[in-house]
C-alpha cells in the first residue's frame, strides 16, 4: 500500500474497498484491542511487495485463569412480546446489521441514519421506545445529544451507546470522565 493508504489504515470507516463492499471497522477493531491490551501494533508494506503487522503485548508472568464454564443462555425474545428498539447509525451497513439481528431476535426495529432522522422516527411510533441503539459519533446530532432529547419526552428511557471508535477516544471527544454518558 501506498504511505497515504497506510497513513489511515486504523481509522474507523477507512476503508479502500468500493462503497457497500466493506465497512472499514476492522483494523480500526484491531488497533483498538492491541492499545486497550497496552500493545502496539507496526505496519510495514511496499506497494506490490505485501504488508507485515507486528503486534507486541506486554509480557505477563500470571498464570491463565481457569477455563470459565459455560453459563446457560438466557431466553430469547419471542414474536408478540417484542420491545421496540430504534437503531440510530449513520453508516449503512452496520445499521442493516443491527436491524437483521434483533429482528431475528424478536424485537420491533425501528431505524434511523441519523439523529434528526430519528426525532421524526420516534415521533412517528405513538409509543413508547423501549431501548435506543445509537452510535455515539454520527454527523449532525450526536448520539449523547440525541439521548438527551429523546428522554426530555421518555426519562426512564434505557439508552445503549456503540462506536467505532476508542472508549479513550469517545470519552475525549465528549469530555466524559465516567461511565455517565448521558
Amino acid at each position: 500500500m501506498d504511505a497515504e493508504t497506510r497513513a489511515r489504515i486504523f481509522e474507523p470507516f477507512f476503508t479502500t474497498k468500493e462503497s457497500g463492499k466493506g465497512t472499514g471497522l476492522g483494523l480500526s477493531t484491531v488497533y483498538g484491542i492491541v492499545k486497550q491490551s497496552e500493545g502496539s501494533i507496526w505496519v510495514e508494506s511496499s506497494l506490490a511487495q505485501g504488508t507485515t503487522f507486528d503486534l507486541y503485548f506486554p509480557m505477563v508472568n500470571e498464570q491463565p485463569a481457569a477455563p470459565r464454564t459455560s453459563v446457560p443462555r438466557p431466553s430469547l425474545a419471542t414474536e408478540g412480546n417484542a420491545e421496540t428498539i430504534l437503531v440510530v447509525e449513520d453508516e449503512d451497513a452496520i445499521r442493516q446489521v443491527a436491524i437483521r439481528v434483533l429482528a431475528r431476535q424478536g424485537y420491533t426495529v425501528v431505524a434511523a441514519n441519523s439523529g434528526e432522522a430519528a426525532l421524526v422516527e420516534a415521533a412517528a411510533l405513538g409509543r413508547p421506545i423501549d431501548l435506543l441503539l445509537t452510535d455515539m459519533v454520527m454527523p449532525g446530532m450526536t448520539g449523547p445529544e440525541l439521548a438527551k432529547q429523546l428522554r426530555e419526552q421518555q426519562p426512564e428511557l434505557r439508552v445503549l451507546f456503540t462506536s467505532g471508535y476508542s472508549a479513550d477516544a469517545v470519552a475525549r471527544q465528549f469530555g466524559l470522565t465516567d461511565n455517565t454518558w448521558a
